[in-house]
């Protein structure tokens, strides 16, 4: 299982899922180019000490993650009918958190093997996308069966 940020745009955000995966022992992707400068200290501040304990890979662009990935690209998405809820997690599975602002764009909808949403109450847009990924990452790996020592 692997959590993969497409052109993320706010390093506290970044922080948090980099600290999310940490703790849940989940290698992230990160697909460039950022809304900050990577090495921002407000990256580390959110992440604190728990980003030394990521495996994580940074990809120039989008192709540049399309190459190396392996297994299915699931792309968490206000614009789908799929609740993760009622979706069958694999463990080679890449959970694919977009923008803040915007989301994914088109073809990288059209690129992923899934699109999910998580739930939410009616007229309400979107969760914080830090919030929106442990939200996925927990239901994938309860179904996977992954428990973090």
């Amino acid at each position: 299982m692997r959590l993969a940020l497409f052109q993320p745009e706010i390093p506290g955000n970044v922080g948090a899922m980099l600290r999310l995966s940490a703790c849940f022992g989940v290698a992230v992707d990160i697909i460039e180019p950022c809304g900050f400068v990577f090495s921002d200290s407000r990256v580390k501040r959110a992440g604190m000490d728990y980003i030394d304990h990521v495996d994580m890979t940074r990809h120039a662009d989008w192709a540049a993650f399309q190459n190396l990935k392996s297994g299915r690209t699931i792309l968490l998405t206000t614009r789908s009918e799929t609740s993760l809820f009622d979706f069958e997690f694999l463990p080679s599975d890449s959970l694919l958190l977009g923008q803040e602002s915007a989301g994914a764009p088109p073809e990288v909808h059209q690129a992923c093997d899934a699109k999910i949403r998580i739930p939410i109450k009616a007229g309400l847009r979107s969760l914080n996308v830090s919030m929106a990924a442990g939200i996925a990452l927990s239901e994938a790996l309860r179904q996977i069966g992954h428990h973090s020592q």
